[in-house]
């Protein structure tokens, strides 16, 4: 489909490439190109299961490391055996760790994080500026000179930063860039700053939403909102219409107990009308096993189109 908003419905599959919206920004000559990297990392189903590893950066070795992680979780490779026998649509991660592993790991589909920033400086000591690492034609170099599956990129953009401009600039130049050369783009979308008194009020992420659709890219990724007195999944439909054909997914969060985590995913999509998951502590943080089963149950619920019931019954199953 060109230039139309695919319909938003409550299950929505996209089974055949002419499903697809192809931004008019990405070239003729590149559009099947476009196409076919969006159908791998929804595997059609016009919904992404994004297996996000950039945290080794974020959340230095906090997320890996100590009470109640499981000791697998301690070295980088684990990321890579869960995302190459797991059921994903795409591992996120940074380049230097993909360049590294990616020789024993050519199976997996990359969307390659373009920025990182650590969380040692806190809001109140500097405002959040994360800035970009390497550029799209780099991505696209090591792409075509390695041979691995690189059909997405990844930035973040700190809203209310006083140095949301640099970001933004950065933000809408990647999109132009990546839908160039016919790549999928998810930018994480994430007030924050001292302008922001409540990164997760639904109004404001709502706004960040529709910044994501000016910039032009195909998938937001944003903080699930949170207000008191109301349902998370009745309020996150303000950011869905906002976002209106870029598709709207939701940070996983901190690890939490597997029925409620897909409960809430299940209420993302089929309450809310999100378009999928980014999901990394609920994953990576559980052994070897474990952790390939939760990848299959959260792919089972949002590509496959599982109850929560079938998706506990496969976590269940290994």
């Amino acid at each position: 489909m060109m230039g139309l908003c695919p319909v938003k419905e409550d299950v929505l599959m996209q089974k055949d490439k002419q499903d697809i919206l192809v931004p008019l920004d990405v070239p003729r000559g590149v559009r099947e190109t476009y196409v076919d990297n969006y159908m791998q990392i929804t595997k059609g189903s016009g919904r992404l299961m994004l297996f996000a590893g950039d945290q080794k950066v974020e959340h230095l070795n906090d997320d890996f490391y100590g009470e109640g992680i499981h000791p697998d979780d301690s070295e980088p490779e684990h990321l890579f055996r869960v995302a190459s026998q797991g059921r994903i649509g795409v591992f996120a991660t940074q380049m230097g760790l993909i360049a590294r592993y990616g020789v024993d790991y050519p199976g997996i589909p990359y969307l390659v994080k373009l920025n990182s920033k650590t969380n040692l400086v806190k809001t109140t000591q500097a405002e959040p500026y994360s800035q970009r690492w390497i550029d799209v034609d780099q991505v696209v170099r090591f792409r075509d000179a390695s041979g691995l599956s690189l059909p997405a990129v990844g930035y973040t953009v700190y809203l209310g930063s006083k140095y949301e401009e640099r970001m933004l600039h950065d933000a809408a130049q990647i999109v132009n860039k990546a839908h160039s050369h016919g790549l999928v783009t998810v930018l994480w979308m994430y007030p924050r700053g001292k302008a922001v008194k409540d990164e997760k009020d639904p109004h404001l992420i709502a706004g960040a939403t529709g910044v994501a659709a000016c910039l032009g890219t195909d998938f937001a990724k944003v903080n699930y909102p949170e207000k008191e007195g109301l349902e998370s999944s009745e309020i996150l439909k303000e950011a869905i219409k906002a976002a209106g054909c870029t598709k709207v997914v939701c940070a996983g969060g901190s690890s939490v107990d597997v029925k409620a985590f897909l409960g809430r995913l299940h209420d993302q999509i089929h309450v809310s009308g999100a378009s999928g998951n980014a999901t990394g502590r609920n994953i990576h943080q559980k052994g070897l096993e474990e952790a390939i089963s939760m990848c299959n149950a959260i792919y089972a619920l949002t590509v496959d189109d599982a109850s929560v019931g079938e998706a506990l019954k496969i976590f269940a199953s290994g």
